[in-house]
């Protein structure tokens, strides 16, 4: 079987129709994320607590940047921590220590960029108070 073949078996469609579909799916999961998951709605609350402080403290345009950047990390990371669980979840019915492995790193990262977020939010707004 030659690579041309294999390649044709595994493209995706590219025309617009498929695109859209694909934003719809993109968004369905980040309702659902914000649906099931409660640590992320803990997180969108927190945002919009950071954001309406970076209006009132009116900050700078570059900090404003950065305070998206690492909210939406942290954001991102917890639905890739969600979808993660919910994946071991799934394929595992009993405890197993693979599982609790992946399901702790996955949480570690979220707690990693969450730290991250509060220093850099520190260090943003500390001059402000």
């Amino acid at each position: 079987m030659s690579l041309e073949s294999n390649v044709k078996k595994v493209r995706e469609d590219h025309s617009p129709k498929a695109l859209a579909r694909s934003f719809k799916y993109a968004f369905i999961g980040i309702l659902t994320a914000m649906r099931i998951s409660r640590n992320i709605k803990v997180h969108y609350l927190i945002s919009i607590i950071v954001i309406l402080g970076a209006y009132h403290f009116q900050v700078s345009a570059v900090e404003y940047m950065i305070l998206l950047l690492v909210i939406t990390q942290v954001i991102c990371l917890e639905m890739v921590n969600t979808a993660i669980e919910r994946t071991v979840d799934l394929l595992t019915g009993k405890h197993h220590i693979y599982a609790k492995i992946a399901k702790d790193v996955a949480a570690g990262a979220v707690l990693m960029s969450v730290v991250a977020a509060l220093i850099i939010g520190i260090i943003i707004f500390l001059p402000h108070l």
